[in-house]
């Protein structure tokens, strides 16, 4: 099955994911913006603490529908008193980043004629794009000009998402559940298809030095080799592109990204595979 830009199929059920796979191998009601303030919010006990993050981290714009800067199921009030509790990917990301969460990669106009536009992506030089809702066609273009111009980008699509989330087809806080494949992918020479009759283990690839794991990956093919330099990584699950004077890593699957039982322990798979995909 190949992927193209709109929807895709619908999730299927649960399947068992197991912490051994990996370790043999080495939301909101009225979900806030990112114009919205986020307060310091209660960490987990095993997970690093906010206030123990080294100095000097670099920023790391974010655009996503998983629940990894915004707690799933938690109101605007509870994020801005810092009640609600961080999600365990954000307390990891926020050991080694700042994060900017992102709405939009287009820049947007002034509240009036003479107020000048804002660009979101200013002064970013790293992006992480992970399962989004849809990229609009100026977010499309605004993306492969900021990558073109130097810009690093971590881009995960995944075309079945494998975690389970206690929201209703159709509410807005639902994470995509097949990913919206943006037309900036073909532009860069990469395609997206999709294997129902894959076994629905767990799989456990290599992204440089990290391990990675995957469930119902994505395979990723080059289509246009003049597009990009392009090299596919983990066997076909991810690929590597230089796209003018900036990288593009693309990866076909999001497990990592909502699983927290890959990421328990040391080495955490997120945050090894996020320095692998963002040098």
């Amino acid at each position: 099955m190949t992927l193209r830009p709109g929807n895709g199929p619908v999730r299927a059920g649960w399947l068992s994911l197991t912490l051994a796979a990996v370790s043999l191998a080495g939301g909101c009601k009225d979900a806030p913006t990112s114009a919205q303030t986020a307060a310091a919010a209660p960490v987990a006990a095993d997970t690093p603490a906010l206030a123990d993050v080294p100095e000097g981290r670099p920023r790391l714009g974010l655009m996503t529908s998983l629940p990894i800067y915004w707690p799933l199921g938690a109101g605007v009030a509870e994020i801005a008193s810092g009640t609600a509790e961080a999600p365990w990917q954000r307390v990891l990301l926020e050991s080694s980043y700042v994060l900017q969460p992102l709405d939009s990669l287009a820049s947007i106009p002034g509240l009036s004629p003479q107020d000048p536009e804002t660009d979101p992506l200013a002064g970013l030089d790293r992006i992480a794009i992970i399962q989004p809702r849809g990229l609009s066609p100026a977010d499309n273009v605004a993306l492969d000009d900021w990558v073109r111009g130097g810009g690093r980008l971590l881009l995960a699509l995944d075309p079945m998402l494998t975690g389970e989330y206690d929201l209703a087809l159709g509410d807005p806080r639902r994470p995509v559940d097949a990913a919206q494949i943006p037309p900036v992918v073909a532009r860069w020479g990469m395609m997206v298809r999709y294997d129902d009759a894959q076994p629905g283990d767990v799989q456990v690839r290599t992204l440089g030095d990290a391990m990675l794991p995957t469930e119902l990956a994505g395979e990723i093919v080059v289509t246009d080799a003049k597009a990009a330099q392009c090299t596919l990584l983990a066997d076909g699950a991810a690929a590597r592109c230089r796209v003018g004077k900036g990288s593009v890593t693309l990866i076909a699957d999001a497990a990592v990204f909502e699983h927290e039982a890959f990421s328990q322990g040391e080495p955490r798979a997120l945050t090894r595979v996020i320095k692998a995909a963002l040098p």
